[in-house]
């Protein structure tokens, strides 16, 4: 693993959680509840991914 990686998901996760809240309005509740649920997992794997990396 290295840091570009760890950044690019990270980035992505962030822009994807922007776009389910503000830009997917005409999607279902729920959809916009597990695709939000899914950038959430993706921004705490790069948190994760990160300590790991400082602590090594």
């Amino acid at each position: 693993m290295n840091w570009a990686a760890i950044v690019l998901v990270g980035g992505f996760a962030l822009t994807w959680l922007g776009v389910v809240v503000f830009a997917a309005d005409a999607s279902a509740l729920w959809v916009r509840f597990a695709q939000a649920a899914f950038g959430v997992f993706l921004v705490g794997w790069a948190i994760q991914k990160t300590v790991v990396m400082i602590h090594d």
